[in-house]
């Protein structure tokens, strides 16, 4: 997925990718979390600013809660 570095990215962009990565990893939400972490935000939460990270934390609270 293309990502613009100046914006701010939504709980729902971050459930969806969530989705993403465990259908085609067939993975867990641990698994996924961990691997976008590292791919996504290549091991640094400021990548992409710290409102996209804190989003990216909470869609992963959300998603778990379903």
């Amino acid at each position: 997925m293309p990502v613009n570095n100046g914006g701010k990215l939504s709980i729902e962009y971050f459930i969806s990718y969530l989705k993403l990565i465990m259908a085609t990893k067939t993975c867990s939400l641990v698994e996924a979390r961990e691997y976008m972490f590292e791919h996504f935000f290549k091991g640094n939460k400021d990548t992409f600013g710290e409102y996209s990270y804190y989003h990216f934390l909470q869609a992963a609270d959300i998603y778990n809660q379903k």
